[in-house]
């Protein structure tokens, strides 16, 4: 019968542990290329937590497991260890899983991919019909996934390193500010419209405002404070993919502010409420109640409404006038003018990235792109004519 063999405290050494006399503990074992390989550690845990991760790894070298990783499974590893991500990021990992899960792509080792092969299924996707935008998110996640695997020395190469609108066209619409003749008639049709004319404040408000339809949705009767006139942005209101509506923090701890409201906005806050159905009980959401926009039933508003009721109001706008340049208009491209609207009234940049809720004010000054000749013959002028003045002035005292 064997002696087992046992440290100074009483601990038995398992197969290749020991402990030398300096009192260091040591592990022999044979490496993947069949040379005698040793690990140290001062303590025993630490010893076999590195001899079971050691173990691992030859186990994996020996089947080949971390060759055959397949696109799919490499993705499904990085997203595992991807920990307390939001839901809407989380949604968007689950995205991606279920598209290679359909795809032929999903199955090939990654291994054996080049990058003229992560080309061609990427367009092949966007002639299925999947848009730019979708498949630059998409790949937010897969090419990640294959850099972790180029990190781990499991592959040599990212196959997904190349500019996206070298292999697909980029038809996302750049955003477009509402000229203020577009606002005046896309005003005018909402108010005097007999089926549209209910969402005249909600135009209005978000114009005016610049207001995320996130955040304008989260709005409750207690952000609003009519005395001081302003309105208070601390949350928005959200619904997840089972239509289960849940409150959420800003963007950005930069999203938290206050928003000054105008006299139309003023009215038109005035306006809702007035006519807002008071239900039996108002509807709670993560602690929020009163919600300034809600349904028949007093559920609250999400961005799925608003977004609806715009798109039947632009049909029926471009219907009734057809050879109008009036581009499509939806809540963020009201954010949008609200903020070009802002910069070329003369609000300084800081003053406008608060206002906007920015967390970074290149956001903020992209906005000043939209600056036409008229904009810049207008302020080419202003600047002139005060600085003639400014000269005349010194004149007049030299004489």
């Amino acid at each position: 019968m064997s002696v087992k063999r046992k440290d100074r405290n009483g601990r038995i050494l398992k197969t290749g542990e020991s402990r030398r006399k300096d009192h260091i503990y040591q592990y022999r074992y044979i490496d993947a290329d069949g040379k005698r390989a040793t690990v140290y550690s001062s303590s025993l845990k630490e010893l076999r937590e590195r001899k079971r991760e050691i173990q691992t790894e030859l186990s994996e070298r020996r089947s080949g497991s971390r060759e055959d990783f397949t696109v799919l499974s490499l993705v499904e590893k990085y997203v595992s260890l991807k920990q307390g991500v939001k839901y809407n990021t989380r949604s968007g990992y689950n995205t991606v899983i279920s598209l290679l899960k359909n795809e032929e792509f999903g199955a090939r080792k990654i291994n054996e991919l080049k990058v003229s092969d992560a080309k061609t299924w990427v367009i092949k996707i966007f002639n299925n019909g999947y848009m730019y935008s979708s498949i630059k998110t998409m790949l937010g996640t897969i090419k990640p996934a294959f850099s972790m695997a180029c990190e781990e020395d499991i592959i040599a190469k990212n196959p997904f390193n190349f500019k996206l609108s070298d292999v697909i066209p980029n038809e996302s619409e750049k955003r477009t500010a509402l000229t203020k003749e577009q606002q005046e008639a896309l005003k005018e049709f909402i108010q005097n419209d007999k089926v549209y004319k209910k969402y005249y404040d909600i135009f209005v408000i978000l114009l005016e405002t610049g207001l995320r339809i996130s955040e304008f949705c989260g709005l409750t009767k207690s952000d609003l404070d009519f005395s001081e006139r302003k309105i208070k942005v601390d949350h928005q209101l959200l619904m997840r993919g089972n239509g289960e509506l849940y409150a959420a923090p800003t963007k950005s701890k930069s999203g938290i502010r206050f928003i000054p409201m105008t006299d139309n906005v003023y009215n038109s806050l005035q306006r809702i409420l007035d006519n807002r159905a008071a239900p039996k009980t108002e509807k709670l959401i993560d602690g929020y109640g009163g919600f300034v926009f809600v349904t028949k039933n007093g559920s609250p508003y999400v961005s799925l409404h608003i977004d609806r009721a715009f798109r039947h109001i632009m049909k029926k706008y471009m219907l009734t006038h057809p050879d109008s340049s009036m581009p499509h208009v939806t809540p963020h491209v009201l954010r949008h003018t609200f903020c070009t609207n802002m910069a070329n009234g003369g609000m300084d940049v800081k003053s406008l990235q608060y206002i906007m809720g920015h967390s970074d004010i290149s956001v903020t000054l992209n906005v000043y792109t939209h600056a036409n000749y008229e904009r810049a013959a207008e302020q080419m002028a202003k600047i002139s004519s005060l600085s003639e003045a400014a000269s005349s002035e010194e004149q007049k005292k030299m004489v």
